[in-house]
């Protein structure tokens, strides 16, 4: 196995050219990894006519006042299951911890804590996972498919998911548009 650090509380962005096209342009939050694995949300690509506001209508939620804020396409894995990505400061049922910075919550009370303005003060709202098998991470990592690099809040919070892969570069002092769209072998 590579001896690749943890990335829990990191971004991983796609590298062009990937291969996949559903990680094109990705940017991918990591809230779990360990030996047995990873888990991350996929934080850049809306879903097509669907808001917040309405999942929680679908749910049988009142969105009361909430913007119309959209959801994103977490990844390919259960892309009908939902997560909040969301501040440290609100922990419910089934809340964990990812690093020290964020915390994620995969139940309805985190949804209807929002809705009632009783819910943490950041959060994003996804449906679907990108997840790794043990090792699978490591071996993308090594064969440069992925770049790994330290999270921020503001690329979360206030950053338009579909600027967040530039950006993201742009915080670890990289021009996005001046990457090579293959990889080379030595």
């Amino acid at each position: 196995m590579f001896n690749v650090p943890y990335l829990c509380g990191q971004y991983l962005l796609a590298m062009p050219g990937i291969g996949d096209l559903r990680f094109e342009r990705s940017v991918i939050a990591m809230c779990a990894h360990d030996a047995d694995g990873a888990f991350g949300l996929c934080l850049h690509e809306p879903i097509a006519d669907l808001s917040v506001p309405e999942l929680l209508r679908q749910l049988d939620i009142d969105p009361g006042h909430l913007p119309a804020l959209p959801v994103l396409a977490g990844g390919p894995v259960e892309p009908g299951r939902g997560f909040v990505l969301h501040s440290t400061d609100w922990g419910g049922l089934d809340t964990r911890q990812v690093g020290s910075r964020w915390a994620l919550t995969g139940t309805r009370d985190v949804l209807v804590a929002i809705a009632e303005g009783k819910g943490p003060r950041h959060w994003t709202v996804a449906m679907g996972y990108a997840g790794w098998g043990a090792g699978q991470l490591e071996e993308e990592l090594a064969s440069h498919g992925w770049f790994s690099t330290l999270g921020s809040d503001a690329l979360i919070w206030d950053t338009e998911p579909e600027l967040r892969w530039s950006r993201a570069y742009a915080t670890a002092g990289i021009n996005a548009a001046q990457l090579a769209h293959g990889v080379g072998h030595a």
